[in-house]
């Protein structure tokens, strides 16, 4: 079958698990903005767009929430593991985020928040076999080859750096904060080439 060849191809797996970073990070941002109680944008409230942020914001611990599930999303989406819930939870959370971005008329920000659909929509045809369970109980649970230990534990490592970078300032901070900042960058680029290499090495 074609989607068997897809989904054992290496090559397309080393694609997934990155897309999954990818797509895990994107909710970071804006998600610690909201966990952390700080407004999202500086937007006037005469505009419609700044109006609705503001409204969001003021809604106390709502906005903390929203964060704390976006955050969440990203994190199993990281971990691999259990990134097909991360996607499931993801692709709720983006279908409003994407609504709103057509329905405000957001200048640019729908077409970002359209790729990023399509992106959850690769995920989960990717982990198909193991959503097909939840609508029809007969069918049979195709194994397929999963990420090894060392993604997960990579993805560990950049959501804890994601986060650690977003509370450290690089402007305000102090020296001390600046080197934090730069170990934590050196731990992102070193995870990144390791585990490249350990699975261009296993490959080989």
């Amino acid at each position: 079958m074609a989607f068997e060849k897809l989904r054992t191809n290496r090559f397309n797996q080393w694609v997934i698990i990155h897309l999954r970073y990818l797509v895990g990070f994107a909710f970071f941002p804006s998600g610690l903005v909201k966990l952390m109680g700080n407004r999202f944008t500086g937007i006037s409230t005469d505009n419609p767009i700044g109006y609705f942020f503001e409204a969001l914001y003021q809604s106390g611990f709502y906005w903390n929430f929203l964060g704390l599930a976006q955050i969440t999303a990203g994190i199993l989406l990281m971990t691999q593991r259990f990134a097909a819930l991360g996607a499931m939870m993801f692709l709720a959370i983006l279908t409003n985020i994407w609504i709103i971005t057509i329905s405000l008329s957001f200048k640019g920000t729908w077409v970002i928040t359209s790729l990023m659909m399509i992106a959850v929509f690769v995920l989960l045809i990717w982990d198909k076999h193991k959503l097909l369970p939840l609508f029809n109980y007969k069918t049979d649970l195709k194994e397929y080859p999963e990420p090894k230990t060392a993604w997960g534990i990579a993805g560990a490592i950049y959501a804890v750096s994601c986060i650690a970078l977003y509370i450290l300032d690089p402007v305000k901070g102090n020296s001390y904060e600046k080197w934090l900042i730069g170990i934590f960058v050196i731990v992102i680029v070193l995870t990144f080439i390791f585990t490249n290499y350990k699975a261009y090495k296993n490959q080989n």
